[in-house]
């Protein structure tokens, strides 16, 4: 088929060259395109989409820079997502295509917002909402591996339009997911709620482990595992670790958007103002660890892995920024280890290492395990606190964080 994907960044990209790896010829367009040798660069939307059978859209819906998770935004007033983006490439797609072609959205809104904002620019062409599941770090895999297949139409059945992005993607997926067919609104609600789920149960854990830290005798991991195991009332083992907590540029800014929602819709509550808030509570528990070792010690902080998560170079949402932000509240100012950021500081001196990333956690999920790495020499005599407790040490004080067991 000839696919069009507008919209061909860090996460567009990978997505539209697992496309062309499955057979089909895709024309992309983006104001800042990535290199690529497998997708068809074109110069303007009209050259995207002529002629193709399916266009995606996978242009962001951002919010301030404000409210990405990496400093407190609880304090900060409710905001929905910006969706002008969205709306202009919807516009100027529609205009340069016709019945025959079918338009996909793939972009995280709130829900009511594809009925309300994108339907009515929409007068040539067919439209459905497709949301994805993807995850920085794993976005070619998630792509051919997705756990669900979302797609919304206006009145929720399987219409020829859904039958054939159906049989399209039975061409690219590896796995063999549930198809979940629902109204535009009901797939913008799986798409969010998906994401605070996860944020939700980050949170859960995390509080596990606060309550570990501070009754003692705890080991985190016999109490998540546990719960983990307990398939039959509470879910899959996914996101029950205790460690960092949940960052990135989708899972921070959703939440603060549900709290716009909440307020709009008037519910009486805002769960999602909790999860924010305990987001936040948990990082400076355990900013306030690190201080206390660096001011018994005379040491300096380091905080390795800068990144929101392991082998990325983004920034966007990152939980060890927030960490770092309570750090230097007291007047330290911890520094960043990171070669994926650019931050490749290697340390000489002793110091308070919060081993902030573990791909063996992170990326556990994937059919090839990752192996944690170190990212710079551990001086001798050094503290190291581990909110994975995956790293050992004999010639540093290791401290797993949440296992309180033995201390």
């Amino acid at each position: 088929m000839n696919i069009g994907y507008i919209g061909v960044g860090k996460l567009g990209l990978p997505c539209a060259e697992e496309i062309v790896k499955k057979g089909h010829t895709v024309r992309a367009y983006d104001i800042e395109p990535l290199p690529s040798d497998l997708v068809q660069f074109k110069p303007s939307i009209e050259a995207c989409v002529h002629n193709c059978d399916i266009v995606f859209v996978a242009v962001p819906t951002p919010h301030n820079t404000d409210y990405d998770g990496s400093k407190p935004t609880h304090h900060l007033p409710p905001k929905d997502f910006t969706y002008d983006t969205v709306k202009s490439v919807i516009q100027e797609a529609d205009l340069h295509m016709n019945r025959d072609q079918l338009l996909v959205l793939i972009s995280t809104v709130l829900p009511g917002t594809t009925r309300r904002e994108f339907t009515p620019l929409i007068t040539n062409t067919r439209f459905v909402y497709n949301p994805y599941l993807i995850a920085m770090g794993s976005v070619a895999w998630d792509m051919v591996n997705p756990e669900m297949i979302m797609i919304g139409t206006e009145d929720g059945t399987e219409t020829g339009d859904a039958k054939q992005l159906k049989e399209f993607y039975d061409t690219v997926i590896e796995n063999d997911p549930a198809t979940v067919i629902g109204t535009y609104d009901e797939c913008e609600c799986i798409k969010v709620f998906y994401n605070t789920f996860i944020s939700t149960k980050i949170s859960l854990v995390n509080m596990i482990q606060d309550v570990a830290e501070k009754q003692k005798n705890i080991n985190v991991d016999i109490v998540t595992e546990a719960l983990a195991n307990s398939t039959k009332r509470i879910m899959s083992p996914q996101y029950m670790t205790a460690g960092m907590g949940d960052g990135g540029a989708c899972h921070p800014r959703d939440n603060i958007a549900l709290r716009y929602m909440a307020q709009e819709l008037d519910l009486g509550y805002d769960l999602f103002d909790a999860i924010m808030s305990a987001r936040e509570i948990q990082a400076k528990n355990l900013a306030l660890e690190l201080v206390k070792h660096a001011n018994e010690n005379n040491m300096p902080i380091y905080i390795h892995g800068k990144a929101y998560k392991p082998q990325v170079p983004y920034t966007d949402g990152s939980y060890s920024l927030l960490v770092g932000h309570y750090v230097q509240e007291v007047g330290i100012k911890p520094t960043y280890i990171d070669p994926y950021t650019g931050d490749d500081y290697q340390p000489q001196e002793p110091g308070v290492f919060l081993m902030a990333h573990s791909a063996s956690v992170t990326y556990d999920y994937k059919e090839t395990k990752t192996r944690d790495e170190i990212y710079c020499p551990i001086p001798p005599f050094s503290i190291v606190i581990d909110p994975w407790r995956r790293f050992t040490s004999s010639v540093s004080r290791v401290i797993h964080y949440g296992n309180t067991r033995q201390r």
